[in-house]
This record gives C-alpha cells, sequence and structure tokens, in this order.
C-alpha cells in the first residue's frame, strides 16, 4: 500500500514551501504533487524548490480541475488531497492518514479547531448542512473541509466539479455509494476568512456553487 498528495493551491507562494516541506517530513508519502492552478506569483517557483513533482496549468480554472490534473499523474492506493494554506500544520495530516490506512474508514476528512476570527453568518454551512440531508439523509461536520483522504478506487468513481462546490460534491458522492466516512480532529490552520468585502464575496460564490453542485447532485 503506498499514499500520495495532492496539493491543488493558487497564489500561495507565501506558504506552499512549509506546506510541502512538513508533508516530506512525515514521511508517509511516496508522492507529492503540487499543483499550482494558474498563480501568478512565486507558488510554482517555491514549490519546486522543494524537491516535489510540480504541475503548473496555464490558466486558473479552479481547484477541482487542478485536482483532476493531479489524479492523472499520481499511481498510489491511497490519495491525500491538501490545501497549500496549511503550512507547518500539514504534518496533522498523518492523524487523517489512519482511518483509511487502517481499514475503518474509505474516506477521512480533517476537522479544523473553531476559529477565534469572526467569519460569516453562516449561511454557506447551513446551505451545505442541508443540501447533504436533502441527498443522502445524512450530515457531516467537515463536509467543506479541503484535507481528505481517499482509497484511490473511491476517488476516481467521484464527481468532482471546478468550483467551490468541490468538496460538497465529494462529500456528497461518497455518502450516495454508501461509503464510510471518518472525521478526524487535527490542530491544523489555515487562512480564514473574515468580514471584509473581498471576504464576503468569496462566501457569495461560494454558495452559488453549492447551490448549483445541489442541483446538479438532484439530478444525478
Amino acid at each position: 500500500m503506498n499514499i500520495g498528495a495532492i496539493i491543488p493551491c493558487y497564489n500561495e507562494g507565501d506558504i506552499i514551501e512549509y506546506t510541502v516541506k512538513a508533508l516530506r517530513e512525515l514521511g508517509a508519502f511516496d508522492e507529492i504533487i503540487v499543483v499550482d492552478d494558474g498563480s501568478v506569483d512565486d507558488t510554482f517557483i517555491k514549490a519546486r524548490d522543494c524537491g516535489v513533482k510540480c504541475i503548473r496549468l496555464d490558466k486558473n480554472r479552479g481547484k477541482g480541475n487542478a485536482v483532476r490534473e493531479g489524479l492523472k499523474c499520481i499511481d498510489t492506493d491511497i490519495i491525500a488531497l491538501i490545501d497549500g494554506d496549511v503550512g507547518s500544520t500539514a504534518g496533522e495530516m498523518s492523524k487523517v492518514l489512519a482511518p483509511v490506512i487502517e481499514g475503518r474508514a474509505d474516506v477521512a476528512i480533517a476537522v479544523f479547531p473553531k476559529s477565534n476570527k469572526k467569519g460569516g453568518f453562516g449561511f454557506v454551512k447551513g446551505l451545505t448542512r442541508r443540501g447533504l440531508k436533502l441527498l443522502t439523509g445524512k450530515t457531516v461536520d467537515s463536509a467543506l473541509s479541503g484535507q481528505r483522504v481517499y482509497k484511490r478506487e473511491l476517488i476516481e468513481k467521484l464527481w468532482i466539479p471546478d468550483g467551490y462546490g468541490m468538496e460538497f460534491a465529494m462529500t456528497a458522492e461518497t455518502l450516495k455509494l454508501g461509503c464510510k466516512i471518518a472525521e478526524v480532529e487535527v490542530n491544523m490552520s489555515h487562512k480564514a476568512t473574515g468580514r471584509s468585502f473581498k471576504d464576503f464575496l468569496h462566501r457569495g460564490r461560494q454558495f452559488k456553487d453549492i447551490f448549483k453542485t445541489i442541483i446538479v447532485e438532484a439530478l444525478r
């Protein structure tokens, strides 16, 4: 059984090297692939200098597309998805790997600690909760977490859309297939969104993409 990691990222030049180094220091991964989703900063250079395989996409097409490109180039039995902005806390992925490696779950998803920073008003999380309940009859608290571990035979069956609905879609598809999801508490951190105008625009796009994904999933 071998283990790989795909790190989709966009303009993470200030932190990507810390993410990659933390994963390499774990010693658990046979392959690590960074997929630079059309960054306009030095993300690709910083990642390449860490000595891992890097894919540079010519245009920003969304996280889902970056993950699909990474899947074409990785050849492992277990595949972890890790956001580029988790930095040195990426080492906590060892906890997320365990349920899948040990056969206790088909998928494991990281549950982050509650942020002290004021965020939005819960519209996106509420839509996610209601959407999953509607589609599958189940709920997953960490359905939007980007830190995940999959068995290869499962992730290859999933619909992975381009936009912000990617994690929702992958969670819904996993539940619809009757697979077991383990939610794992980790001491990880990432760039949390606050209450700036830019942050609310981000949440608006996220809400729209998840809403569209719910409709598509209902028709699948």
